[in-house]
């Protein structure tokens, strides 16, 4: 593909369907295993996935790495934003979580013009609204105000979008297979931590899983880092609402939950944000080539 943004577009989409069915299966398996170890057995996959893939030089190339202390300090927002999800979601519906949840790509573009100082065109603040409004009918949130879990989901959106704003300023300096292991080596470390106070031994369709759900989650990241190379965040902030629309799929293919009409009114709008993008900025591409 000739067009770097087109491909990092095309590259973000495909992660965050990826990340969809990351989250299917967490839902799976947290009935029964707690999300530390869930979260370890994840980092033990993609890290042997990144030293296979990486080479013999690997090792030195990670401990010597430059982005080693902010690839840390992304995976500390990380760490927060998923606790902080977590615990929102125990409280509230899914609708009013995912909602809130979906800020981030606001933020993130917000944050895009702050610190990245991308140029944030009128077409990218557009798809950002039309994919927010989207999700809002979709969702079809009632009745939220102000409390601790509302104040938890609005936390894990914005420390999100920092951490992807982050991503974007490492990206272009480090390999992708690099920044996935530094980060995995961090969460290796705080949920080894923390599955000595809290440990299921899992059966065979349970580690089956948890493997399934490491692959996945590697693939994703890659994808999302390759992409994050390629596009502004400002570009690729709307297509994370995309996967409302692959969350809406599975939930009828795993678990039989029937969308209603708004659903796929909404969706039709989030839609609608990828394409604004999509024609935009290949108009755009267009213009300059």
């Amino acid at each position: 593909m000739k067009n770097p943004v087109s491909l990092g577009i095309l590259l973000t989409g495909f992660a965050y369907m990826l990340f969809t069915a990351h989250d299917a299966a967490i839902k799976l398996l947290v009935t029964t295993i707690p999300v530390w170890q869930i979260l370890f057995f994840r980092s033990v996959t993609i890290l042997v996935g990144c030293f296979l893939f990486g080479g013999p030089s690997f090792v030195g190339q990670v401990v010597h790495s430059p982005i080693v202390k902010p690839m840390m300090v992304r995976s500390t927002l990380l760490l927060v934003a998923w606790l902080s999800f977590y615990t929102a979601a125990r409280y509230l519906q899914l609708a009013e979580v995912t909602t809130l949840y979906y800020a981030a790509p606001i933020v993130g573009t917000i944050l895009a013009k702050i610190v990245l100082q991308e140029r944030v065109t009128t077409s990218r603040w557009a798809a950002v609204g039309v994919g927010f409004a989207g999700v809002l009918i979709a969702c079809n949130p009632v009745g939220l105000t102000i409390s601790w879990p509302v104040y938890l989901a609005l936390q894990a959106a914005v420390l999100w979008a920092c951490a992807m704003v982050l991503l974007r300023k490492t990206a272009l300096h480090e390999k992708s297979l690099i920044q996935m292991a530094i980060s995995s080596l961090f969460f290796l470390v705080m949920t080894g931590v923390m599955m000595a106070f809290d440990w299921n031994i899992p059966n065979g369709y349970e580690l089956a899983l948890l493997c399934v759900t490491g692959v996945i989650a590697g693939i994703g990241q890659f994808a999302l880092f390759e992409g994050m190379r390629k596009a502004p965040v400002s570009v690729l902030a709307p297509f994370e609402y995309t996967s409302l629309i692959w969350a809406f799929l599975l939930g009828y293919l795993i678990w039989r939950d029937v969308p209603a009409h708004n659903v796929f009114a909404g969706g039709t709008l989030i839609l609608a944000a990828g394409c604004i993008i999509v024609v935009f900025e290949r108009r755009a591409g267009r213009a300059t080539a």
